[in-house]
């Protein structure tokens, strides 16, 4: 158990009653994230509420009849999955400062200015969201909400998502730094060594990192892998 000094309420109303939980803020959103399994960081305490600042305790038959269940436990993890986590103004200018970066970064590394075809800078990107007032949900994940940022950004940014195929050829004396790094950036369709044991590969990029790859390509390998674009889309 956590301690109750560090405790914020999660709260889930079901059938038009309220169940209320004690958690530690930051762990809870991590287990709701799927990324804690053990419920026993999370919880301050095992007793479910109907109203934790004073104190009332839910209804065993209450639980039991909208639960399906009277235990405990599993009632907590369904408050802390599908209820609202109470924040405080710390934890949520927190979430939403991750959560940004980690939205901005999917949008750079995966989509293009759909007129030069080059990747938008980060700056720009960070800029389109302040101008567009872009509202940051810190109860859903980056990836649950990128598609809908991108749609408020479309009248500021002209941007699209693309994915590149490559086939890269890479001399056998760089291969011991060059494949991981390969893996890396995208995901590797088809591989094969030639006779000189150099290798041959197809790997599939998000538009917007191409140009980071083969930088760190070039400087590994000393410019001297050889590639080529066979699709777009």
């Amino acid at each position: 158990m956590t301690n109750i000094e560090e405790s914020v309420i999660a709260r889930l109303k079901k059938s038009g009653q309220n169940f209320e939980i004690l958690v530690d803020c930051d762990k809870a959103l991590i287990f709701k994230e799927g990324k804690l399994s053990n419920l026993d960081e999370v919880l301050v305490t095992d007793e479910i509420f109907s109203d934790v600042k004073k104190g009332m305790r839910a209804s065993e038959h209450e639980m039991e009849k909208i639960f399906g269940t009277a235990d405990k436990r599993e009632i907590a993890k369904e408050i802390i999955m599908h209820g609202e986590i109470q924040l405080t103004a710390e934890h949520r200018a927190r979430k939403q400062q991750e959560l940004k970066k980690r939205i901005i970064d999917i949008i750079h590394r995966n989509t293009i200015d759909a007129k030069t075809g080059l990747p938008h800078p980060i700056q720009r990107i960070e800029n389109a969201m302040e101008e567009a007032k872009i509202n940051i949900d810190v109860f859903k994940s980056a990836e649950e909400q990128v598609q809908d940022i991108i749609k408020q950004l479309r009248p500021i940014l002209p941007i699209k998502f693309e994915t590149r195929e490559y086939e890269i050829k890479v001399p056998v004396k760089y291969l011991g730094n060059v494949y991981h790094l390969l893996k890396n950036y995208g995901k590797v369709l088809k591989e094969e060594y030639a006779s000189n044991g150099d290798l041959i590969a197809v790997l599939e990029v998000p538009a917007g990192i191409t140009q980071d790859m083969f930088d760190e390509l070039n400087k590994l390998t000393h410019g001297e892998i050889e590639s080529k674009l066979l699709a777009s889309k």
